[in-house]
């Protein structure tokens, strides 16, 4: 039986007076792809901070990787791409992958940043500082640097905002390669057809909840438009 990668009980986020995330029970078996959706302060980035390492629960439990397995340890299993790339815009491309290698304590540094710039086709720029890249050029460079540790969890937070037609498919196929190579993604997303292409399952948070759930043959592009359109009116 496939273990869960991620597994929430009754997860809650608290800012303040403001409860982010209310309850959330979820399981993210291992080797398979989550799409989360919702309205803008649903709570899903939140979520996948949580997931990230990146601030810790207020409330109920929350479990990520193996069982057992410290916070440390933990971390060092998850790949995160922000909304915001957060690269180095002083430093090239090549500069931005060994800096994150040596913080993660990859072995060689150099090699595995250069076999990554090969693999997201930025050789050519490699030694241009990441600064002057356009959108589609910095997302290739912020998803090589979320894989420099070759992570077994793998969190998007909207990786298409912004991307051109060519770079959304570049990035789509290089979604399509995570997946066949049996990593687990959580992909945050505002396009539904996306996440029907690519995820397993889906859910769809409004107001901090989860109020809706589908996965295999109920992963509908009709079924999910409703219940987003419904989170939607929920929040508004």
């Amino acid at each position: 039986m496939t273990h869960a990668a991620i597994a929430a009980r009754g997860l809650e986020k608290r800012f303040g007076p403001v409860l982010a995330l209310r309850g959330i029970d979820l399981d993210v078996p291992a080797a398979t792809t989550l799409a989360v959706v919702g309205p803008n302060g649903a709570g899903k980035s939140t979520l996948l901070r949580l997931v990230a390492g990146l601030a810790r629960p207020s409330a109920g439990s929350l479990r990520v990787g193996d069982p057992g397995e410290d916070r440390r340890q933990t971390r060092g299993r998850v790949g995160y791409l922000a909304h915001a790339s957060f690269l180095y815009p002083a430093l090239t491309a090549r500069e931005n992958l060994i800096f994150a290698a040596r913080l993660y304590g990859v072995p060689d540094p150099r090699g595995r940043a250069a076999r990554l710039l090969e693999a997201q086709g930025l050789e050519a720029v490699a030694d241009r500082p990441a600064g002057g890249f356009s959108r589609g050029m910095a997302q290739r460079l912020a998803i090589a640097r979320g894989l420099v540790h070759d992570p077994s969890i793998v969190l998007l937070d909207e990786p298409y905002t912004g991307l051109d037609r060519a770079a959304a498919h570049s990035l789509t196929a290089r979604l399509h390669e995570l997946r066949a190579t049996g990593r687990t993604l959580v992909l945050v997303t505002h396009e539904l057809s996306r996440a029907c292409e690519l995820a397993d399952r889906a859910v769809v948070l409004a107001r901090g909840r989860i109020v809706h759930a589908a996965e295999g043959s109920a992963l509908g592009l009709a079924q999910l438009e409703q219940a987003y359109l419904a989170s939607v009116e929920s929040a508004a």
